[in-house]
């Protein structure tokens, strides 16, 4: 078996056996890869909380035909402000889960690893908006899995104006060429979104953070044929 060095985020743990867990970790070279912690349930296992949901960790890992090998943790970043806070759990959450959805086993991807630290970071400062950070990564994971949402004109002819969203047409749609259900949008909608695409935090009324935020949430779910369980959970 081959040994190799890796940085990644835990995304979930599984138990396995009477000490042991499978840890599925996003990873900066490798994409996806699931590992055994072997004893990390014993009291006095040398990974200790190094290997939970959520930290930032340096690993080393022996290479295995189905599942490879944990054999040292070191923490990077324990994302701390982030545990202790019911909002930002909830939060950091939603997008680990929509992280695992769309990420692939052993297919590297820096761009979505980035997208993920990033957000971690954003939900672990002070100031950091748990609404705003998690809608905002949804739109941007959306964009960047290829489906991003047409915000400024109609998704099919191009024309500004456009005040309804359609999930199957791909974003603002005009009333010309609108076909099944649309939702009818209010004025502070688009700039909104265009603000959570831009990491641009946008002032705006309630009904218009609900608003936004069911849409991005049904888009990317509709694009995943999943829904995203630990969505609901997110305060908005």
């Amino acid at each position: 078996m081959a040994l190799y060095k890796e940085q990644g985020i835990v995304l979930r743990t599984m138990r396995l056996g009477e000490a042991d867990r499978i840890v599925t970790i996003l990873s900066q070279g490798s994409g996806t890869v699931r590992a055994v912690a072997k004893g990390v349930r014993k009291t006095k296992s040398r990974f200790g909380a190094r290997l939970e949901p959520f930290t930032h960790v340096d690993l080393l890992l022996y290479e295995g035909r189905e599942l490879d090998i944990v054999t040292q943790a070191d923490i990077i970043t324990p994302f701390r402000r982030l545990r202790e806070d019911y909002e930002r759990f909830a939060a950091g959450e939603m997008i680990l889960e929509a992280a695992d959805r769309v990420s692939q086993e052993r297919e590297r991807n820096t761009a979505l690893f980035l997208l993920v630290l990033n957000a971690l970071r954003a939900l672990d400062m002070p100031e950091g908006d748990a609404g705003f950070i998690a809608d905002s990564f949804l739109l941007r994971l959306a964009a960047q899995a290829g489906f991003l949402p047409s915000l400024t004109a109609c998704a099919e002819c191009g024309r500004s104006g456009a005040l309804r969203f359609s999930i199957q047409q791909g974003g603002m749609v005009c009333d010309d060429c609108r076909s099944g259900g649309t939702v009818r949008v209010t004025e502070d909608t688009i700039p909104y979104l265009t603000g959570l695409l831009d990491e641009r935090p946008t002032v705006a009324p309630e009904a218009t953070r609900q608003q936004a935020g069911h849409l991005v949430r049904a888009y990317l779910e509709y694009h995943l044929d999943r829904p995203l369980r630990s969505w609901a959970h997110v305060p908005r």
